[in-house]
């Protein structure tokens, strides 16, 4: 593809910034790539690596000029990042994100938006449990997802100029209302997340199995739910305390059928276990037939390949 944007510039430099970063040179989607991390140890580390063309030091700095930001940091904190850089942002220049939660991150964000900035909020359904610049590959993006938010008043033109940057970056995309987007994410990654981080909790907290024998007999079952709870505490916080009556009410129909399949496994009721499950089951055909997922053994990965 050809260059989308001249200058783009990332706001922190952990695992998706970082893939954007790789999949953005792969693509030549960018003229410059240039980057900033609150933390200095980041910072050193993203120069030592070669991630981005210029690393600043200054947040304001590094947004000045940029035709594309991208706001690469925990949802709790992005109306405070914008709040830093509003009166530098170039006019004309798109703003947006990739937070796992957008009514929030929209309420957040807009009180401090110029005039002139067009604002695109977006979600890329990716990652892995791991974290920090290093992480980041540049097939990350690829045959996934990525959701885009347009707030009302939205130029058309900004919309479409930044999906063509994220289907360069190898992504599906579609455009999506916010509150439609946070109770769906409600249903395929926060709440999921949330059950991990508990059965994760469980183990740890039930004596009577050793912690060696958590580790030693670990099933796939187990080990995926831990691959799971191992992701950004941070974030996860910051998801669960922004997207909450979504995840509530998620967690409330959890619990609802997790009382029903408590029950049948009381009484006995076979049936009832055997319908369930085959239901569900047709859930994870549909996602392999829609090419999310691969049923492989171990999901097709190889030892030490990134999930």
């Amino acid at each position: 593809m050809s260059i989308v944007y001249d200058r783009v510039a990332l706001i922190g430099l952990g695992l998706i910034a970082s893939s954007i970063f790789w999949a953005s040179k792969r693509g030549n989607l960018a003229g410059e790539v240039v980057g900033y991390a609150r933390s200095a140890d980041t910072r050193d580390t993203a120069r030592e690596i070669g991630l981005c063309d210029t690393v600043y030091d200054d947040i304001r700095d590094a947004v000045r000029d940029a035709d594309l930001v991208v706001l690469c940091v925990p949802v709790g904190v992005m109306g405070d990042v914008v709040a830093q850089i509003a009166d530098v942002l170039k006019p004309g220049a798109t703003l947006t994100d990739v937070g796992s939660v957008k009514r929030d991150v929209i309420t957040s964000v807009t009180p401090h938006l110029p005039q002139g900035v067009h604002f695109v909020p977006a979600h890329p359904l990716a990652g892995t449990e791991h974290s920090g610049p290093r992480s980041g590959f540049a097939e990350l993006f690829d045959n996934r997802w990525s959701l885009l938010v347009p707030v009302d008043g939205t130029a058309p033109a900004a919309t479409a100029k930044l999906r063509r940057f994220w289907e360069g970056l190898g992504a599906n995309v579609e455009e999506m209302d916010a509150d439609h987007h946070d109770l769906v994410l409600a249903v395929t990654s926060h709440a999921p997340h949330l059950i991990a981080y508990t059965m994760v909790g469980v183990a740890d907290d039930l004596r009577r199995v050793t912690d060696s024998e958590v580790v030693k007999y670990s099933a796939a079952g187990f080990r995926d739910f831990t691959r799971i709870a191992a992701s950004d505490p941070t974030m996860w916080r910051d998801v669960f305390l922004t997207n909450k009556d979504a995840t509530l009410e998620i967690l409330g129909r959890f619990t609802e059928e997790l009382f029903a399949l408590q029950r049948a496994i009381r009484q006995g009721d076979g049936d009832h276990l055997f319908d369930y499950f085959t239901r569900t089951r047709a859930i994870r055909r549909g996602i392999i037939e829609a090419g999310q997922d691969t049923d492989a053994p171990n999901f097709g990965r190889t030892p030490g390949q990134k999930p």
